[in-house]
């Protein structure tokens, strides 16, 4: 079975991608040329506007009610690290290492846009730790919805900062600077604007959102095909699935519900052995409403976040 790989843009990432990450520990991530070059120009800009003196929020101003406290140019890299360690407050059991690596991938995966305004290090950061194996401890309770999941997130900016702790082989507590050392991988340090950048995100409620969604998809068609077996065992008739029934409403799902059990009831031969001699005028409405029943909306599943947050 050929590795998974995945190239990030900031753009075309799909629910398949993040579970087929999330979910194989040996899969590699990399990084297209072409958004990495964008990501670039756009820091430059931000370093501009550093440069310039102006007051900006969150890059030399405090937070929240501290926004109008200029914080000394020689302190802008300090503050970006204390406001990881701030928020790294989450409490309760760990995040399973699945849900840890899609946020991680979905991290940079919006960082590499052009409006997140950060260093495109910041995302080869992310993606060698995620490609090295290395899995930050983030605990499962601890967030603010308003503004992101703050907590989890910085969870993951402390152990790329080499603080913190990792989940281990076993999935116990590690130190995140053995984890990062054993790695070969440099602790890094937030620069101006990323740290704020990095954890205004909602990556881990994407992340476990995109797993639901993709195991709902596969739990859908296990149910679509029970229901088309049982009317087979049932030796019930397909004329309620007729596709001119199901278009008068229109519901997509009843719709796609009803293709699919047509789909998978085409040429049963078991179905053709009783179709003579059979009295019923209907059958019962477990089998001839299956598809108003098993329904899901139809279209793609794209992943394509529209802000990197701050």
């Amino acid at each position: 079975m050929a590795r998974p790989e995945c190239v990030l843009d900031g753009r075309s990432l799909t629910i398949e991608h993040v579970v087929a990450i999330a979910r194989n520990p040996a899969s590699r991530v990399s990084i297209a040329p072409t958004a990495r070059n964008a990501l670039a120009q756009s820091r430059q800009l931000v370093e501009r506007a550093i440069q310039s003196g102006q007051t900006i929020y969150g890059i030399n101003t405090g937070f929240g009610k501290l926004a109008n406290v200029r914080v000394p140019a020689d302190q802008l890299d300090q503050l970006q690290t204390n406001l990881i360690r701030s928020h790294a407050s989450g409490v309760g059991a760990p995040l399973p290492p699945s849900v840890v690596r899609g946020v991680m991938l979905l991290r940079a995966n919006v960082l590499l846009r052009p409006t997140s305004g950060v260093r495109p290090e910041l995302v080869d950061a992310l993606v060698a730790l995620l490609n090295a194996g290395v899995i930050p401890l983030v605990p499962e309770q601890g967030s603010v919805g308003a503004s992101g999941d703050l907590a989890p997130l910085s969870h993951i900016g402390l152990a790329l900062m080499g603080e913190g702790q990792v989940l281990s082989s076993e999935s116990a507590a590690a130190p995140a600077e053995a984890a990062l050392k054993a790695a070969r991988l440099t602790p890094y340090r937030f620069a101006p604007k990323e740290g704020i950048a990095f954890i205004n995100g909602t990556q881990a409620q994407t992340a476990m959102l995109a797993m639901m969604v993709h195991d709902a998809k596969i739990l859908w068609r296990t149910a679509v095909a029970a229901a088309a077996m049982s009317l087979e065992a049932l030796r019930g008739t397909p004329a309620p699935l007729d596709p001119r029934i199901h278009q008068s409403r229109p519901h997509a799902g009843q719709i796609r519900a009803a293709a699919l059990m047509r789909e998978l009831l085409e040429n049963s031969e078991i179905r053709e052995s009783h179709r003579e001699n059979d009295p019923r005028v209907q059958d019962a409405y477990s089998l001839r409403c299956a598809p108003q029943v098993l329904v899901l909306s139809a279209g793609p599943h794209q992943l394509v976040e529209r802000s990197s947050g701050a």
